[in-house]
């Protein structure tokens, strides 16, 4: 389910306004915090999260998780913040095609 760039950017426009949903801590990626995501990721479809990393690599190395654990699309990463995407079952939000 890659998504292509307008897709992309026409999620990025929508992830703007979000507020992170979920705050991974000190205590990193745990279990209760990948179920979480899940969850909001069902209901949601597009969230923010806040990544409190050391830097740049442990980053990179915790949203490469997310993704392969959640089965999402990363749609943006700047900084601390990163917005994650991932169809629900009866998706809510319409993806521009091509």
């Amino acid at each position: 389910m890659p998504l292509n760039k307008n897709q992309r950017s026409h999620l990025r426009k929508l992830a703007h306004s979000l507020k992170p949903i979920v705050i991974i801590g000190q205590a990193g990626l745990t279990e209760n915090v990948t179920t979480e995501i899940k969850l909001s990721l069902e209901h949601h479809e597009l969230i923010k999260l806040r990544l409190n990393a050391a830097d740049k690599t442990a980053r990179q190395e915790m949203i490469d998780s997310i993704l392969q654990q959640t089965s999402a699309e990363l749609v943006q990463a700047i900084g601390h913040i990163c917005a994650i995407y991932r169809p629900a079952e009866k998706p809510h939000i319409v993806l521009p095609t091509g």
